[in-house]
């Protein structure tokens, strides 16, 4: 790889290179991951490394803000799977969810971004499919009562339940739970 090709990916902060190689800027003494948000420094101040051991070796240390040092530090994919995780724990408890969301440290909009970015879906989105899941699930292996079900997976009455599950599957919830229950 051109020196050229990887200063481009270091401007970019292109995080397909990390891993591949590091920089350092000779004017701080810092390696850097290709993707590390730090400011842009001069081109004549960086030097490129194939590996971190590399860079300490020619007495560079590790980056604090991209932790060039450890291997497999992804701060941002670490969020969006405490909040997938958060998610399949309590769907149905909105109230819960959205306090347990501010305790990751990161906006609501900026957690939106980080969750798309990782998962291909909204939080919303990945919200409804986990709750048109369970409500499928307890309409086709349980005997429940409908309404019993809606409360379960988190509505407040029947017809935002009802419009839910309707929009989703093209069915009501007993025409459904009529075909499919075991």
């Amino acid at each position: 790889m051109t020196q050229e090709k990887m200063w481009k990916a270091v401007s970019e902060n292109d995080a397909s290179y990390d891993g591949i190689f590091f920089y350092a800027v000779k004017s701080t003494g810092i390696y850097c991951r290709p993707s590390c948000k730090s400011k842009m420094p001069k081109r004549e101040n960086v030097c490129f490394f194939d590996t971190a051991q590399q860079a300490r070796a020619a007495g560079f240390r590790p980056c604090k803000r991209c932790r060039s040092d450890l291997s497999d530090y992804q701060p941002i994919k670490e969020i969006a799977e405490k909040a997938k995780r958060l998610l399949d724990d309590s769907f149905s408890k909105r109230c819960e969810l959205n306090q347990e969301l501010q305790h990751l440290g990161v906006s609501q909009r900026r957690m939106v971004e980080i969750f798309k970015e990782e998962y291909g879906v909204t939080l919303s989105e990945y919200v409804s499919n986990l709750r048109l899941a369970e409500i499928k699930r307890l309409l086709s292996d349980t005997d429940d009562e409908i309404i019993n079900i809606a409360y379960s997976v988190g509505f407040g009455g029947l017809s935002s339940f009802y419009r839910f599950f309707k929009n989703g599957t093209g069915l009501s919830p007993a025409a459904y739970r009529k075909e499919h229950q075991k």
